[in-house]
């Protein structure tokens, strides 16, 4: 049987600190190694695109609101989870490539919109179906009933936290 990372450091605080439970370890350690390791193989595809993940987060924020594929910047902001800065940093990168175009918004001449060019949508599209098979494949170990129970789970424990439940705060937890 293999014993992965976490189990030896459970072993070793179990030596080390048998009066303590640290099972806890067992869910978030491989939580967190899993994503690191995860997100190693999600920017794998994102790079085979000339995209960073940051720009890739974009793209796919503006293609999935739909047509006519933009949003304004707070929507970006908000849906991206960065800063401003952030995302002013990742479009200015994407328009210098034509990907994204910044336009008046149609209900409000004041205010901009950010757009997808169809350079923009056509790569992100071919980029997006390679995602997915990646993300297909990195599931592949798990059953189909395994797959659904891990998605109930992480959604549960995650709404926990959007709603400020798991962290005691009066507001939702973003990051």
């Amino acid at each position: 049987m293999h014993t992965d990372h976490v189990t030896r450091v459970l072993q070793q605080w179990r030596v080390e600190r048998p009066d303590l439970d640290a099972s806890p370890i067992g869910i978030v350690g491989r939580l967190s190694r899993l994503a690191l390791l995860i997100r190693h193989d999600l920017v794998t595809v994102y790079d085979s695109y000339g995209l960073s993940e940051g720009e890739f987060d974009i793209l796919a924020t503006i293609r999935r609101q739909g047509a006519p594929f933009e949003c304004s910047h707070g929507t970006l902001i908000r849906e991206t989870m960065v800063t401003k800065s952030a995302v002013s940093k990742r479009l200015a990168a994407l328009a210098a490539r034509g990907l994204v175009a910044r336009a008046a918004a149609q209900h409000d001449g004041r205010s901009q919109v950010v757009q997808l060019t169809p350079a923009g949508r056509r790569l992100l599209d071919r980029a997006f179906e390679e995602h997915l098979e990646n993300e297909r494949r990195l599931l592949s170990v798990l059953s189909a009933s395994d797959r659904d129970a891990l998605q109930r789970i992480l959604a549960t424990w995650m709404a926990s936290y959007e709603d400020g439940v798991a962290t005691g705060d009066d507001e939702p937890r973003q990051l």
